[in-house]
């Protein structure tokens, strides 16, 4: 199968650029990657092709670009189709549409409250921090018995959504003062399963490195504006 030129902009902490890398990793596409600061100068690339929004993650396959991570994904999935690796989200219209719908949770609630664990303090962090473990909570009850959300050996756009938020997990973790292993212990074997596939361990960026990086952003923060 005849890929063409494929490229990648993405920032390096975004979850929704991982996905995007994961995809393209599990289906075996070559890419060029291409990073963007996106707090500082963006790039002109940046700017041709996602002039709306202006936003990474953006591909660009054979010049033409496509944006938005999970509408990415899903075109990944309609280019790139083989024998050789299941698809990210199920033929079946119904399924589909549940697979959407898991996937539009992740990004509203777990983002959130994720978000929101860091950025907050007090009353409003304990909130967050509720918000995120019971999210988490309803994911696991998701998964069930299953190996991945897809099913057994099948990796679904669901899976690539939720584990592309697990680099921050720790950075959450560690400001919020819990642990997911004390509350989503299953979602968690989801996760070290997940890891066991190349495609998505080498996609992932390093949790320490992020959990620096807010560390400053909140130093910083504090220098300015204080508690």
């Amino acid at each position: 199968m005849s890929q063409g030129q494929v490229v990648v902009l993405n920032f390096w902490p975004s979850m929704f650029g991982a996905r995007v890398i994961m995809a393209l990793e599990e289906k075996g596409v070559k890419f060029e990657y291409k990073e963007e600061d996106v707090f500082g100068q963006k790039t002109d690339l940046l700017l041709q092709t996602n002039p709306v929004h202006k936003k990474i993650p953006v591909l660009i396959h054979n010049g033409k670009p496509v944006c938005e991570s999970n509408i990415i994904l899903e075109y990944i999935d309609e280019v790139w189709k083989d024998d050789k690796t299941p698809p990210l989200l199920p033929c079946d219209p119904y399924h589909k549409a549940q697979c959407r719908f898991w996937a539009d949770l992740i990004d509203k609630k777990v983002f959130d409250a994720g978000r929101r664990t860091w950025t907050k303090k007090g009353k409003e962090q304990e909130e967050a921090k509720r918000d995120f473990i019971e999210t988490l909570k309803l994911l696991e009850t998701e998964l069930g018995e299953k190996t991945y959300f897809g099913g057994d050996g099948a990796v679904s756009m669901v899976d690539l959504v939720l584990i592309s938020y697990y680099p921050w997990f720790h950075t959450w973790e560690t400001i919020g003062g819990f642990s997911l292993e004390d509350h989503t212990p299953k979602l968690m074997g989801w996760v070290r399963t997940c890891l066991t596939r190349p495609a998505i361990s080498k996609s992932l960026p390093d949790p320490l490195k992020i959990f620096d990086r807010v560390s400053q952003i909140i130093k910083v923060h504090e220098f300015f504006y204080g508690n």
